[in-house]
């Protein structure tokens, strides 16, 4: 007897310990007694009573993904192409997901489909091949919506894979191809005429520079020779105001002119005509000056200066004056 009362302590300790169970965290169970729904276990240990209690279903809490396989769907303009899908989802509900569907994943695939054929329908080529975001916004919240009675919650719905025919592949090539040869075109033309713009611009900035150079040269030209000029007759001004201030006589100007006269008929061909006054004039006041003494600041010699020979030049002309 005592060894049959070990025995059956031993046993309900196995049963004990085989019945407890230790639920993972991100993890629910679902348990149900005789068989219908008791209670759904969380992260944590629990025991549950051996034979009527049993574990219904192991649900996951995290995010999983589907990833459906590609499938022909037929645009609005009648184009087949092959689409597949990655849907991410998560089960909120262990009770309602192991309840609410048989098998929940299958049932997500074929819901996911169904809509995508439904909303590319609506859509031409272009507009399905440029309107992923669109596509995948209106599927999460269809999906999201339909799954709920499931205990799914969809996060995103994202188009993997958009592949159309071969003849639809070759023609957005070639139209491609065209599109960046036009742009290259395009480009190379913008570049000559740009080219063109900048050396034009070039040419007419040179030509008004060397303008406004060759006008700044001839205005420094002018105004060095007007310059020269002032000087030259300031100079001329300034000698004969000298003359003035020390009371040079008429005679010595009248000098001042024959040599003025002489330097003009200084060259090889030149002729030189002295009227007969001017001869006449400069002749007698030279005389005067050197018989009077007049006009002579120097202190006269004690001595008399000895007879100059009258001129005979000036005689000749004197001459043929009175005989006129």
């Amino acid at each position: 007897m005592e060894y049959f009362l070990i025995g059956l302590g031993i046993l309900l300790v196995i049963i004990l310990f085989s019945n407890i169970r230790i639920v993972p965290q991100a993890t629910e169970y679902v348990i149900e007694r005789l068989g219908k729904y008791r209670a759904t276990w969380s992260a944590g240990i629990h025991v549950k009573i051996p034979i009527i209690d049993k574990i219904s279903k192991k649900v996951t809490l995290k995010e999983q993904v589907l990833d459906s396989p590609p499938q022909p769907v037929i645009t609005k303009d009648n184009v087949t192409m092959q689409i597949d899908t990655v849907v991410y989802f998560r089960i909120f509900d262990a009770k309602t997901y192991t309840y609410g569907v048989v098998n929940p994943i299958n049932a997500l695939s074929n819901l996911t489909a169904t809509t995508l054929r439904n909303i590319v329908g609506e859509l031409e080529l272009d507009g399905t091949l440029t309107s992923r975001d669109t596509i995948n916004g209106r599927m999460t919240t269809i999906l999201d919506e339909a799954t709920d009675q499931w205990g799914i919650k969809v996060t995103r719905v994202e188009l993997k894979n958009i592949i159309p025919p071969a003849e639809i592949q070759n023609a957005m090539e070639k139209q491609m191809k065209a599109e960046r040869d036009r742009r290259q075109t395009l480009l190379q033309a913008e570049g000559h005429k740009a080219a063109a713009i900048t050396r034009a611009e070039g040419d007419k900035q040179a030509m008004i520079l060397a303008a406004e150079g060759e006008r700044d040269a001839r205005i420094a030209r002018a105004e060095g020779e007007a310059r020269a000029i002032f000087l030259s007759k300031q100079a001329e001004a300034d000698g004969l105001r000298l003359l003035k201030d020390v009371g040079v006589d008429l005679g010595v100007l009248e000098l001042k002119k024959y040599e003025a006269l002489v330097k003009m008929s200084d060259g090889t061909a030149a002729k030189l005509i002295i009227p007969t006054d001017a001869v006449k004039a400069v002749t007698n006041n030279v005389l005067f000056s050197e018989t009077t003494g007049l006009g002579n600041d120097t202190k006269s010699s004690s001595k008399k200066a000895p007879q100059k020979p009258a001129d005979a030049c000036c005689e000749r002309f004197e001459n043929d004056e009175d005989d006129e």
